[in-house]
């Protein structure tokens, strides 16, 4: 019999978590994941069904009949509604243990792996104000209560802060994000009570106007500060009237610019960036080396846990004098330029051009002269012809995005021949994937699981592979 597009379920016992920050009900012998933030394993529920599949069902939560012992108070005031720090209500060490356990399920499920290496899960010091990078939005459409809605007030419906997940319009108003340090609250809060003193427009994301669009907080380790302002109107006075006004409120600020962006869409890596302020990037340090971070400049956003997952990834490598190392998906060229005193040469290869630009600069000021950085399409630029000309590595690097590698180019790996690999990854499922195709010839030595993100599902996962 054809099940109905919508069960409801009366009373339902979420029983654990699953990947991706979903949870698990079975009932009746059916397993049903649930979506929701505010979910907790010995919550007991009431969910609706909404998809039903051959092997499981999809659902939501209804109403909560019960809530778990194991469940803690959540620290922001925001929390259910924010699409970010999903699991605040969650014990830390329990996120933790749930981390570990994706890491380890995906890879021997999905990659069919011997995961028997596998090391305890490195948790972060920081679980609050560990972020480095912050993007906040302006909307004249921001998100109504229950009450607001029913209510007959005339409401001011402009916001700044961050969008309601799956809706692009949508914007819920901060008054604290526990994500970033001093002085991102203020700076937030400064350029919001500016945009309502001088009633200037908050973006409208359906028909694209506005004079205020988003912007982005950088800080660093060594106390800089980057401001990069998007404004959708080309209103020069203003616009310089806002950043004077910032200028004055925050002299300390390292680095104020500021784009115009005119397009469907918040991009802006096909625009060019007005340094208005002190200069066009700020500065990160690790062991001594400097690295630049310009404003379209890619950096992990946990700046004392990338610290971290670079000695982790340097010591799986185990770089010897005469290697040659290959850092595939090198970005700003972080890692090649972190391990490049190991190493005889380090050979960077990375999609974005202006971030191989990035990478060359951090090698220039760090007087490493001994990498080399190629930008261009993975697939087609890592061939046998590249590896006859550059020399077949000893040790490979990967770090890829979250869709993971493509097949060619796990194929060329394994032509390749090096002694070990070092696979980093933010998402174990797509590294699975990769890791049973390179099993052909290489064998896991390692795995590790790198928390970087706390309250989230993600995780990062380190995994060294040696040649059979």
């Amino acid at each position: 019999m054809k099940k109905d597009k919508k069960r409801i379920i009366e009373k339902a016992l979420i029983l654990d978590f699953a990947a991706e920050g979903k949870c698990i009900v079975k009932h009746e012998g059916e397993v049903i994941f649930i979506e929701g933030s505010n979910v907790c394993p010995g919550d007991e529920v009431k969910i609706v069904v909404s998809k039903s599949k051959k092997k499981y069902a999809e659902g939501r939560i209804l109403a909560f009949h019960s809530y778990s012992k194991d469940r803690i108070n959540p620290f922001c005031s925001h929390f259910g509604v924010c699409g970010g720090c999903k699991w605040q209500h969650i014990p830390y060490e329990r996120q933790l243990a749930q981390k570990f356990q994706q890491v380890k399920d995906q890879l021997s499920r999905i990659g069919k792996l011997d995961v028997s290496t596998i090391e305890p899960i490195l948790g972060s010091i920081k679980t609050t104000f560990y972020r480095n990078k912050l993007e906040y939005t302006f909307s004249n459409s921001r998100w109504l209560t229950a009450n607001e809605i029913e209510s007959s007030d005339e409401l001011n419906k402009n916001a700044l802060g961050f969008h309601i997940p799956k809706r692009f319009d949508k914007v819920l108003p901060i008054e604290k994000c526990y994500l970033q340090d001093d002085p991102s609250n203020a700076i937030r809060d400064f350029f919001r009570d500016y945009a309502f003193k001088n009633n200037l427009s908050f973006y409208d994301h359906v028909i694209h106007k506005g004079f205020f669009r988003n912007f982005m907080i950088r800080t660093s380790s060594t106390l800089e500060t980057m401001v990069v302002v998007q404004f959708a109107e080309n209103d020069q006075p203003q616009i310089s009237k806002v950043l004077d006004e910032f200028i004055l409120k925050f002299p300390k600020t390292t680095s104020l610019n500021y784009f115009i962006n005119q397009k469907g869409n918040d991009s802006y890596f096909d625009l060019d960036p007005v340094n208005y302020f002190g200069l066009p990037y700020i500065t990160e340090e690790m062991e001594g080396l400097k690295f630049r971070i310009g404003v379209k400049s890619f950096y992990q956003t946990n700046s004392d846990q990338a610290y971290e997952l670079y000695k982790i990834v340097r010591d799986f490598a185990d770089i010897q004098t005469d290697d040659l190392v290959y850092d595939l998906y090198t970005g700003t060229g972080t890692i090649a330029n972190f391990v490049a005193k190991n190493a005889k040469h380090v050979v960077g290869i990375e999609f974005i051009e202006s971030a191989i630009q990035d990478a060359n600069v951090n090698s220039q000021i760090n007087n490493i002269k001994n990498t080399s950085f190629f930008a261009g399409d993975m697939s087609k630029i890592l061939n046998e012809e590249f590896l006859e000309k550059n020399g077949k590595p000893q040790v490979i690097i990967v770090d890829p995005p979250r869709a993971g590698m493509d097949k060619q180019v796990c194929e060329v790996i394994l032509k390749a021949n090096a002694r070990k690999i070092v696979y980093v990854s933010c998402n174990p499922a797509t590294q699975a994937r990769d890791l049973e195709l390179l099993s052909l010839k290489y064998k896991v030595e390692r795995i590790k699981p790198v928390d970087m993100f706390p309250h989230t599902f993600h995780v990062e996962n380190v995994v060294s592979l040696v040649l059979k």
